[in-house]
């Protein structure tokens, strides 16, 4: 009798998780715009024909590259000129405000990418973290997981994006957008980028 109640316990446990782990993924089905602000009182100017130095974070270099690669080609669509910032450039304001007067750019765009979020195929581990970029890093996360015996790993990515003026380092514009986990790393930072970057254009930033 023991046993069966713990059978149809361990039961319960594994659906509530399964259910939990389908709520969050699904939440998560697209790639889209979480949440954006932009400065009241920013110029009314727009940044087409102005150099923009971009600035991209990341823990892999080759996620930095893919990041800077997305940016400056958005950037290059709306009429903007890209500055690529060196990859020895620290991650902070003041650094990026330097390279930015060094270069003639009237503005900086920094995006950052995390994970946010993973799938383990067959089976599933989902987990989303918070994070943070230039000066002020912030962590955190909450994981859903079940025991699964291995698998493929497929990661999502949050971009947190944000426009300063190069001048005074006034805040203009920041967006965060995340994508659900996939293998193709090339696609969700294209999508990512292409999101925030939509985002701008409704509020006329390019």
């Amino acid at each position: 009798m023991n046993a069966t109640r713990e059978s149809a316990c361990a039961h319960r446990v594994r659906a509530i998780v399964a259910c939990a782990a389908g709520a969050l993924l699904a939440a998560c089905a697209s790639t889209q715009l979480d949440a954006q602000w932009a400065d009241p009182d920013r110029p009314a100017a727009s940044l087409r024909g102005a150099r923009v130095l971009v600035a991209c974070e990341a823990h892999e270099a080759v996620i930095r590259r893919i990041c800077q690669d997305r940016v400056a080609a958005e950037i290059v669509a709306r009429g903007a000129t890209p500055v690529l910032a060196a990859e020895n450039t620290a991650g902070a304001d003041s650094s990026y405000a330097q390279a930015a007067r060094s270069a003639g750019a009237r503005a900086i765009l920094t995006q950052h990418i995390a994970p946010y979020g993973s799938t383990i195929s067959p089976g599933f581990s989902v987990g989303l973290g918070g994070f943070g970029f230039g000066s002020g890093r912030v962590g955190a996360g909450v994981g859903v997981s079940a025991p699964i015996g291995g698998g493929q790993v497929t990661t999502g990515y949050a971009a947190n994006s944000r426009l300063t003026d190069a001048t005074t380092g006034k805040l203009l514009w920041t967006a965060k957008a995340s994508s659900p986990p996939s293998q193709d790393v090339q696609g969700q930072m294209m999508e990512l980028t292409r999101a925030v970057f939509d985002s701008a254009d409704k509020l006329g930033l390019f």
